[in-house]
């Protein structure tokens, strides 16, 4: 084994990017909150983009590593220390066998992503290993963490030999930790904010709204509540209301689909939305700007700026084009090693 719960956290999963391929049958696609977090923590690591890491939301757990083990962490700043000492996030560390991983105050974000080399080896279901707490599916028995529970990782592949060989030549010193000297340029990491702007395109039901409404989503800001969750992101702010009274049949949803029930409240649907909704679509958050979403904090503020379809798919081209650098630097490195 690899490590061994000691606290669970406020709540801490299995993710990776999701469970695709099944929303006809009514399973939702899931997965990690903030997909470019896990997908740069693998990365870090050598492993696949997709493999299995822990998702630590808010509150995180005190984790033991019963062996010495090439980790790395990203996403939110929720104030990782190991034996106590403080560690950064977004870079590949050696945690030595006997050490704890615990974390402290949320600084900035909502969710962090522990990854470590090989991955983390639970079953997979429909293709992912991702839990999905309502239907009790994949990860560890489909639920979150608890104290007392183990978890394996899988064989590390080349890369991630070739990354612990390179941190243990480093001179010896008394920290339960050593880290690499290097990270992803900061241009490359997400730029997480407490108040951020998200770009949105018009959504199908946009026209159905009263011009104010219209008005109001493009120039206002929104708080989010605190009773958002995995599911969606509920805003408090001013009521959007429609011209008319209108009953949609239930149509096909994703993340970041801005909709408004009827009190007026926009809900953001995030990572476990359901596979399709009733309710007018006002609009749809692009998908370079999920990660920043998926970090605002409860109390947070964010407004919406209306972006075209040719501009989102530019802004996600560049997105993918900043993870080939970042890998194919990470691959340099280990050769230049």
């Amino acid at each position: 084994m690899s490590l061994t719960v000691l606290k669970p956290g406020l709540l801490t999963t299995v993710q990776d990017l999701g469970r695709k391929g099944h929303q006809r049958q009514g399973v939702v696609v899931g997965g990690a909150m903030d997909k470019l977090a896990l997908r740069m923590a693998n990365l870090l690591v050598g492993n696949d983009e997709n493999a299995a890491v822990l998702e630590i939301t808010m509150v995180g757990p005190e984790l033991l590593f019963e062996h010495d083990t090439l980790i790395a962490l990203t996403g939110a700043d929720l104030s990782a220390s190991i034996n106590e000492q403080p560690v950064r996030l977004w870079r590949p560390l050696l945690i030595k066998a006997g050490s704890i991983l615990s974390f402290g105050r949320p600084v900035l974000g909502n969710y962090t992503y522990l990854a470590l080399a090989g991955g983390i080896n639970v079953d997979a279901s429909m293709g992912s290993r991702s839990t999905y707490l309502r239907a009790g599916l994949g990860g560890l028995e489909g639920r979150a963490l608890r104290a007392g529970d183990t978890l394996a990782k899988e064989e590390a592949k080349a890369e991630s030999v070739l990354l612990l060989s390179d941190l243990l030549l480093h001179p010896k010193t008394d920290s339960p930790f050593i880290e690499a000297s290097w990270s992803p340029e900061p241009e490359l990491l997400p730029a997480y904010q407490p108040a951020p702007t998200l770009r949105a395109l018009p959504g199908l039901e946009f026209n159905c709204f009263t011009e104010n409404s219209r008005e109001y989503i493009w120039q206002e800001k929104f708080k989010v509540s605190t009773q958002s969750d995995r599911m969606g992101c509920r805003l408090q702010g001013v009521s959007l209301s429609l011209t008319e009274e209108m009953e949609l049949l239930s149509t096909a949803v994703s993340y970041g689909m801005v909709q408004v029930p009827p009190q007026g409240d926009p809900i953001i649907l995030m990572a476990d939305c359901q596979t399709t909704g009733g309710y007018p679509r006002i609009a749809q958050v692009i998908t370079a700007d999920l990660p920043i979403l998926a970090q605002v904090q409860p109390g947070g503020v964010i407004r919406f700026e209306e972006v075209s379809l040719e501009e989102a798919q530019r802004l996600l081209y560049l997105l993918e084009k900043q993870l080939l650098a970042l890998r194919q630097a990470i691959l340099y490195k280990l050769h230049q090693s």
